[in-house]
């Protein structure tokens, strides 16, 4: 069963609170998709670090019922 791009949200918002996130649907299918997130709780961290925070708020789901994610993180500009 593939994930809604609210519920993808709702789980990196629940671990990253501060964060803006933009999510597209990259195929129509609810299960390719491409994300943006940026969050104060990326400053400092290597860019592999930041997309582990990400992957850790999926709880799992990445590879399961997420099958894709293009994934890019940032910090918020000063």
């Amino acid at each position: 069963m593939a994930m809604s791009a609210s519920e993808i949200q709702e789980m990196i918002q629940a671990a990253l609170p501060d964060a803006t996130i933009t999510i597209d649907d990259l195929r129509g299918d609810g299960d390719h998709y491409a994300a943006h997130v940026t969050s104060t709780a990326f400053a400092g961290k290597s860019r592999v670090q930041q997309h582990q925070m990400v992957y850790a708020a999926l709880q799992g789901k990445m590879g399961g019922q997420l099958h894709a994610l293009a994934l890019q993180t940032a910090v918020p500009e000063a």
